[in-house]
């Protein structure tokens, strides 16, 4: 694989920033791994948690290796403390991943498809979130969306104000419309009343020891109430790394790799 360490000035931020772009290139000599490449490839947006950065994949996982198998490119960009949102009191973090950044990727690396269905996004924690979010309200550029350990109801958290109250506050401020839209459970409802809507497929896992798995297992319900495509998985385990690693080469085997639109 190719690593790219990219700095590159946002319109919707109006500032510089920086993500890791990984390429599929074929390296049939690379000692240990195992390289390929296509003239167009498929993209999974990957997204960090509240305490990380854009780095925190390759020093955490071996994305580049799980990647390098499979011939797709992976794009790691920074979010900074928002939640992949338009901060009430902040910047516009969810204009900037959600539709600048796919963009702005394709122009420069035209070897990535520009096709919704090759377009994927995955988070952790925080970035569970925002790649949830990303798949109920930017369904227009992606098509496959997982969560592992999610922070799927913030929403809530702003409310009970037990935690993080500043943060939350910054974050969604008080404007009823703004909370709605960067509410999961609200997401899933409006994509679900859609009329022709474009297939949308949900991978969500958490540890039965996280402390995020009864939220987890309250939008799990939530999304099959709805009829949603979901594929949920659970096993013992809280909020480290040593699963993370794991479940992303777990999303890797979900998604559509290789394969037509299902």
């Amino acid at each position: 694989m190719a690593l790219i360490e990219m700095t590159a000035y946002s319109h919707a931020l109006e500032m510089e920033v920086d993500f890791y772009v990984i390429l599929p290139e074929n390296a049939e000599k690379l000692i240990g791994m195992d390289g390929k490449a296509t003239a167009t490839c498929q993209t999974l947006y990957l997204l960090h948690g509240m305490s990380d950065d854009h780095t925190i994949w390759l020093r955490r996982t071996s994305i580049d290796r799980y990647a390098s198998e499979k011939g797709i490119a992976v794009v790691m960009p920074a979010g900074d403390l928002s939640f992949y949102t338009d901060m009430a009191y902040g910047e516009k973090y969810w204009q900037f991943i959600a539709k600048e950044l796919p963009a702005m990727c394709r122009s420069m690396f035209p070897m990535m498809s520009a096709k919704r269905e090759d377009t994927f996004v995955a988070g952790l924690s925080m970035g569970g979130y925002g790649a949830l979010k990303c798949g109920l309200r930017a369904y227009d550029t992606f098509s496959w969306a997982a969560g592992l350990s999610s922070a799927t109801d913030i929403v809530g958290e702003r409310k009970n104000g037990k935690r993080h109250t500043g943060l939350w506050h910054d974050i969604l401020g008080d404007d009823p419309e703004e909370m709605a839209f960067n509410d999961l459970f609200e997401a899933a409802e409006d994509y679900a009343k859609l009329d022709h809507a474009p297939p949308l497929h949900l991978y969500i896992w958490c540890g039965t020891e996280d402390f995020l798995y009864q939220s987890n297992i309250r939008f799990r319900d939530h999304l099959n109430s709805l009829g949603l495509d979901l594929t949920y998985e659970e096993c013992p385990g809280d909020h480290r790394w040593q699963y993370w690693d794991e479940k992303i080469q777990r999303v890797l085997e979900w998604l559509p790799i290789g394969k037509e639109e299902q």
